[in-house]
């Protein structure tokens, strides 16, 4: 590929063999196969204070029809992937960009994973392939997040991934008897490009 674009249609098959895999992960369309670790992982009341506003338990399905929403990829200001590792393919979470529009050209991120499979650098592999998509497929500007202030470990994915923090939502959620801030991070086209090997 040249700095232009593509120069042969052999490039862009290649471009669009890689957009989508990472180091260790590749992003895919939702199965009805994910759904019921999905909706598990999102119901599972250890990992709501990190993830959600209340710890709330619901029951099975709930949180498949919203999933399945947020995966349709028929918004073009939206996109919603099931992430699988690349080694042994198998699901360890979900990635979603939403609410871009113009002009502002801005979406908002958001992950979940499977308890069992954090800590491995599947989340931060998978945010910077979700990131390449978002600035060199859909044409974003900015791409933020909104991240509770004591989630300290994803806010150190986030940053290794070129998030920066951009401000504070003063005591904006309310867990353990007591309000928490809300962190704002944010990552320009332009920062991507800085740290993205060529």
């Amino acid at each position: 590929m040249t700095a232009g674009g593509f120069s042969s249609s052999e490039d862009a098959r290649d471009y669009g063999r890689g957009l989508l895999v990472g180091r260790g992960v590749r992003l895919r369309p939702l199965a009805e196969d994910d759904l019921p670790h999905l909706d598990r992982w999102w119901r599972e009341t250890e990992w709501q204070p990190l993830q959600q506003p209340t710890v709330r338990p619901r029951p099975d399905g709930t949180a498949a029809d919203q999933i399945r929403a947020w995966s349709a990829n028929t918004d073009p200001g939206a996109v919603g992937l099931s992430v699988e590792t690349l080694e042994d393919p198998q699901l360890v979470g979900h990635v979603t960009l939403y609410g871009a529009s113009l002009p502002q050209r801005t979406g908002t991120l958001g992950i979940i994973l499977g308890p069992e499979h954090t800590g491995h650098g599947y989340g931060s592999d998978a945010v910077r392939v979700l990131l390449r998509y978002a600035f060199q497929e859909m044409n974003l500007h900015r791409v933020e997040l909104s991240v509770w202030a004591f989630n300290t470990d994803a806010r150190r994915a986030y940053e290794r991934c070129g998030f920066v923090l951009e401000g504070r939502r003063r005591e904006a959620v309310f867990h353990a008897g007591r309000y928490h801030d809300d962190v704002v991070m944010g990552i320009l086209a332009s920062d991507w490009s800085a740290t993205e090997p060529s």
